[in-house]
């Protein structure tokens, strides 16, 4: 009698039971993580653009509103995109744990929820411009495996729960064994796959190689950068941007891969003849540099998202002149590999005077990836969601009132030429200076007309005229620089700027949208005794 009753309450006390909720929430994120490894491998086997988070995380940023894409910019910069990839991350370990938790207590709830969220992966994925025939294969084999997961997972928690209530010791021993067995083997399997399964993806593509091998063919004219165009002073960008330095914002959350062998370039719409292009097609048409400045509308007065490059290429007025553009077309709706279009007036084209171009390298080597390899657009003086696409594949002629781009139902201009502008790039905000000489100095463009000066205003005083650095020619910025004797306290330093047709930059404030903000930058200098 005392024996049993030493033997019962060592089992009361040996007997507790599992939080069942937190340990499903687990099952549930577990399951989804099995999900996305298995799309993961059959993607870098038979469809590499077939990652659901990819296509989900594509989906978002089309139908997310202006202001939160603004938002995201100016909160995130260039890592916007890292952002939103963890925000979806984020959700869908959520959204896997309540699944979980209704997979428990309401059986097959969860399951069905977990197919839910992979049929809306794969409409994702099958819809997304591009989308192969075996698109849907690897979201939906994903799916399979992740609803598996969590029915067998759940099942064993199951167990584990009922001999737990039950008192039943090997029982309970068993069920926690065989849970605990089967979500730890397979999250650490889904860690294992999905990461291997992404970074191959990545390294198997011939692409970068292809690019190592690229040689093009010399330029007909170069770009020489005459002396006096850029100053070396601290704080001050040069006058051409390293290509690591160059700012990127696009709506691709990972960068397309296209091979320059397969890539072709289509122009058709309202012309006489349609023209496809292969890329030996394009650079043998000859090649010349030009020196032309990149502005993104996002760009807040005094911003980085700017940007002077040499670039090589091929005037686009060519190509489209073996089209044939027929005269009652005023637009050309070019679109990238991943789906994007941008709306470009077909005047900004085909105009003799500017340097609108089909750019194959960047700095004297070819585009890199992010800055869109093989092809990209760039047109001088207008802001680059209507003109600078990437990974450029078609162009299509039409008009203004019978076509828009991705960006016009979304808020924005149809037509958007760079505003002119100036920045202050030194002394910096939050940076103290010594009293004494002080070097002000910044950036001025003003396409595709050029800058003809830069003045500065030291607190409420007479506007200064700077000292502007030799121009490239006039779709290049300028540097500006004034010598200032500063003495302690703090200084406001504001900054305007002047075009070759006598314009003044725009001093009253207007926000990025609907076509590029404007207003004089104002900056707050502490001196320091």
């Amino acid at each position: 009698m005392t024996t049993d009753t030493a033997a019962r309450t060592t089992d009361t006390k040996t007997v507790r039971r599992p939080h069942a909720w937190i340990w499903a929430a687990l099952a549930g994120i577990v399951s989804a993580a099995a999900l996305l490894a298995i799309a993961e491998l059959f993607a870098a086997l038979v469809a590499r653009s077939a990652s659901p988070v990819l296509a989900v995380g594509s989906f978002i940023v089309d139908i997310v509103p202006r202001p939160l894409k603004e938002l995201a910019i100016t909160l995130f910069g260039e890592t916007d995109k890292i952002a939103l990839l963890v925000g979806v991350g984020l959700g869908a370990a959520v959204a896997a744990a309540v699944a979980g938790i209704l997979q428990y207590r309401f059986r097959p709830v969860g399951a069905v929820l977990l197919g839910i969220g992979g049929a809306l992966a794969t409409a994702a994925i099958i819809t997304r411009a591009g989308a192969g025939a075996l698109a849907w294969l690897p979201p939906v084999l994903g799916t399979v495996g992740g609803v598996v997961v969590l029915i067998l997972t759940i099942a064993r928690l199951k167990r584990w729960v009922a001999a737990a209530e039950e008192r039943d010791i090997e029982g309970l021993r068993a069920g926690r064994r065989q849970f605990l067995l089967l979500t730890g083997l397979t999250a650490v399997g889904a860690v294992v796959v999905g990461v291997g399964s992404r970074i191959l993806n990545a390294t198997t593509s011939s692409v970068a190689a292809a690019r190592d091998a690229l040689r093009l063919p010399a330029p007909r004219t170069t770009i020489t950068v005459p002396e006096g165009a850029n100053w070396e002073i601290d704080g001050l960008s040069p006058i051409i941007t390293p290509n690591g330095d160059f700012y990127r914002v696009d709506t691709a959350l990972t960068v397309p891969n296209v091979d320059p062998t397969t890539w072709r370039l289509q122009i058709e719409g309202m012309v006489d003849t349609p023209v496809e292009l292969s890329f030996d097609d394009l650079v043998n048409m000859g090649l010349n540099e030009y020196g032309v400045t990149l502005t993104c509308v996002s760009n807040e007065v005094g911003g980085n998202l700017v940007g002077n490059a040499i670039w090589t290429g091929v005037p686009i007025r060519d190509v489209l002149r073996m089209a044939g553009v027929q005269a009652d077309a005023d637009m050309v709706l070019s679109e990238s590999v991943d789906g994007y279009t941008a709306s470009t007036p077909l005047s900004a084209l085909t105009d003799d005077n500017l340097d609108a171009i089909f750019a194959v390298a960047m700095n004297g080597e070819p585009l890199p990836f992010e800055h869109g390899f093989p092809v990209r657009m760039v047109v001088p003086g207008l802001y680059g969601y209507v003109s600078a696409t990437k990974w450029v594949t078609k162009l299509t002629v039409t008009r203004f009132d019978k076509d828009e781009a991705y960006w016009t139902p979304r808020g924005y201009a149809a037509e958007a030429p760079i505003k002119l502008s100036s920045r202050v790039d030194t002394p910096k905000i939050g940076t103290p200076v010594p009293a004494g000489t002080v070097v002000i100095a910044g950036m001025a463009w003003a396409q595709p007309v050029g800058v003809q000066k830069v003045e500065v205003q030291i607190d409420n005083g007479d506007w200064q005229e700077t000292q502007l650095s030799t121009p490239i020619n006039d779709q290049s910025w300028v540097q500006w620089r004034l010598e200032w004797t500063a003495e302690a306290g703090s200084h406001y330093i504001a900054v305007r700027a002047t075009d070759k047709e006598g314009n003044l930059q725009i001093q009253e404030q207007a926000p990025i949208a609907p076509d590029g903000s404007s207003g004089w930058q104002r900056t707050l200098v502490t001196v320091s005794s």
